[in-house]
């Protein structure tokens, strides 16, 4: 992306500008170095800026994706097209979920993304988050769009986590690390 010292400064200083308004997110306010990385991506994506810092955030030190900024990947990047988000189950109940279709361009081919159910939700922890109570059908649609972009469009992301990933590893090795400090309990009191 910088293909000479000057397209490095010529962005650095864009960069500066955009850290200076009250109209970025918060997170990039006064962060000229995280509006940076943001516009190299923008740039990469050929995205608008605004668009890419709107979606992008940080969890515990590393960037992540939205499950919105899944869906504009997916349409946007211009490997699929007849992009769908389909619903299947019955509202209010564990088989309610989510899955993305589309149609690769390049040969036609059916692809079908992972089915995102709230037994699935339940089962890893994710209904935790009042959004899962208050917004199931948007957490479904968002969850379907991030898991169809890791497995079928992961250049897209830039090598980025999606939203809830960051989260779900971190609630995963609480687990493993409670289930192991029970049974070295349990051994140890035998």
């Amino acid at each position: 992306p910088f293909n000479s010292r000057q397209d490095f400064q010529n962005m650095f200083d864009m960069a500066k500008m955009l850290a200076m308004s009250d109209m970025v997110p918060q997170s990039y306010q006064g962060k000229p170095m995280n509006c940076l990385i943001a516009l190299e991506q923008a740039q990469r994506m050929n995205a608008s800026p605004l668009m890419v810092m709107q979606n992008l955030y940080v969890v515990k030190g590393k960037p992540s994706w939205s499950g919105q900024a899944c869906s504009m990947i997916v349409n946007g990047w211009g490997l699929f097209e007849k992009v769908k988000l389909n619903y299947v189950g019955t509202v209010g109940q564990e088989n309610r979920g989510a899955f993305e279709s589309a149609v690769r361009k390049e040969d036609g081919e059916e692809i079908i993304g992972t089915t995102v159910t709230m037994k699935m939700a339940k089962d890893e922890g994710w209904t935790t988050n009042k959004k899962w109570q208050s917004m199931t059908e948007q957490m479904l649609g968002y969850r379907a769009y991030a898991f169809f972009a890791r497995l079928h469009c992961p250049n897209a992301l830039s090598g980025f986590s999606v939203e809830g990933e960051i989260e779900d590893i971190e609630a995963s090795k609480r687990t493993n690390a409670n289930k192991m400090t029970s049974l070295l309990k349990g051994n140890a009191s035998e």
